[in-house]
């Protein structure tokens, strides 16, 4: 999109920053998915989240994120969190999580300058089992992904990777989202779209730095946006997962910025 920052090649000190800011990024989620029982509130998921952010040193990068395409109201929480039939960018509000929800979890972490991004589906309670292959199938999507990034590929191979896998499946790829290039923006260059458009796209160089976020939905692939601004939904109220990993693109493979760290 045009209003993203240009690409910019982050450096091996660049990456190491990103690194940091995704190691408390798989963190914070994972308190949250602990966390995440019948009754509690996404406002308390949210609290969790920031809290554990500033003890760490590092802030949200969604908090006040006022883009381009959304200058009447900045985002007014630390994470976004998206129950059931909603896809992304839900604001969190009190309501109580129930038995059986699914929710998305999307959270950005600054870390002296830089940014990394992540989102994980987490089941509240028992949750059936369209639900769950769903979650799957959508997580199993962003891994096919991540196996594309490889230098010398092309945003197409990613894109070819969600939607085949999501497809097969049985399931429809968000068409009118897409994945992001992060780093010292929370939004840049180049697009990640989760299926296969008009050509190749950009071809996958060292440094490039990439939020891959497939969002796929248990209906129709068609989206609407809700009153408050941000939260979208599905066309047709069909449950929707979502998941994201920031990825740095290396000359050895593929790097997990936000994935589990390593025990010390």
């Amino acid at each position: 999109m045009s209003h993203k920052p240009p690409l910019v090649l982050k450096s091996p000190q660049e990456l190491a920053l990103m690194r940091e800011a995704g190691k408390v990024a798989w963190q914070a989620l994972s308190l949250m998915e602990e966390a995440a029982r019948p009754g509690v509130t996404l406002l308390e998921l949210d609290r969790l989240a920031e809290e554990f952010l500033q003890s760490e040193g590092m802030t949200p990068s969604f908090k006040d994120y006022s883009p381009p395409f959304n200058r009447e109201r900045a985002y007014p929480a630390a994470i976004c969190a998206s129950v059931n039939e909603q896809v992304v960018h839900g604001i969190p509000t009190d309501r109580k999580l129930v038995r059986g929800d699914i929710v998305g979890l999307d959270l950005g972490v600054c870390f002296r300058g830089y940014h990394a991004d992540s989102a994980r589906t987490v089941e509240v309670g028992r949750v059936g089992k369209k639900a769950r292959r769903l979650m799957h199938v959508t997580f199993e999507s962003l891994q096919a992904a991540i196996d594309q990034c490889h230098v010398g590929r092309t945003m197409r191979d990613i894109s070819r990777a969600i939607q085949r896998t999501a497809e097969s499946g049985g399931y429809s790829v968000v068409r009118q989202l897409t994945g992001h290039g992060v780093g010292k923006y929370i939004h840049e260059a180049p697009d990640v779209p989760n299926f296969v458009s008009a050509g190749p796209g950009p071809r996958l160089v060292p440094g490039m730095t990439l939020a891959i976020e497939p969002m796929v939905n248990l209906g129709h692939y068609d989206v609407v946006s809700e009153d408050d601004g941000w939260t979208v939904s599905t066309a047709d109220n069909s449950l929707s997962a979502h998941y994201e990993h920031t990825v740095a693109i290396t000359e050895t493979g593929p790097v997990v910025l936000t994935g589990e760290p390593e025990p010390e």
